[in-house]
């Protein structure tokens, strides 16, 4: 279970960090974008491997979590924004008749995305607009920090709701397989030695 822990954890921390570095650049990592987006359509799985499709398309966001449990991470948003992303998660499996709209959304999608492409525009577009119409009215909101010049490109801005989407999945999904905040305080040293033997 800590394993599914691991990898749950591993696809929110490389889905934020990509938030991150949209905002900041403008620019993605498609291979992580598209394992992110790929998640997103991934609503029925029967285990955290069936929603990203193999360790290697994680091994990015298990190094970045094994850094901030070692207290090496850089970029001091990313933890935050994490447990915004956590707190979001809360509300949202509560508001039964949002959740429900965003299922019904990325059903809708997925014929798209199957044609054109999980990480296309036009998919990546509808998924910013489902985000914006439903999960961005819960609270509390999620706020991305990044250069002005990127975060006033309606694209980009489309994209990183587009993959703040995948990391809410990544936290419903870490939620299930019995992720909590004690994880953090409790148990650091077992999701470490999670991640390193998930690696090997």
């Amino acid at each position: 279970m800590m394993h599914d822990r691991a990898l749950a954890l591993a696809g929110l921390a490389q889905a934020l960090h990509q938030v991150r570095r949209v905002a900041d650049t403008g620019q993605v990592d498609a291979a992580v974008l598209e394992t992110a987006m790929r998640s997103v359509f991934r609503i029925e799985a029967d285990s955290p491997l069936d929603v990203y499709g193999a360790v290697d398309a994680l091994a990015p966001g298990l190094r970045l979590v094994q850094r901030y449990l070692g207290s090496r991470g850089e970029d001091q948003l990313l933890p935050r924004l994490a447990l915004s992303v956590t707190q979001l998660e809360r509300r949202f499996v509560r508001e039964e008749q949002i959740a429900t709209r965003v299922r019904d959304g990325i059903l809708a999608a997925e014929p798209a995305a199957d044609r054109l492409g999980h990480a296309h525009p036009e998919v990546l577009a509808t998924l910013g607009n489902l985000y914006a119409e439903t999960v961005s009215h819960l609270r509390p909101r999620i706020l991305v920090q990044g250069n002005p010049h990127y975060l006033g490109q309606p694209d980009i801005v489309a994209e990183i709701r587009a993959i703040l989407l995948a990391a809410l999945r990544s936290a419903v999904l870490w939620r299930q397989v019995g992720g909590s905040m004690w994880d953090f305080l409790l148990r650091r040293r077992q999701l470490q030695q999670a991640i390193e033997s998930v690696r090997d």
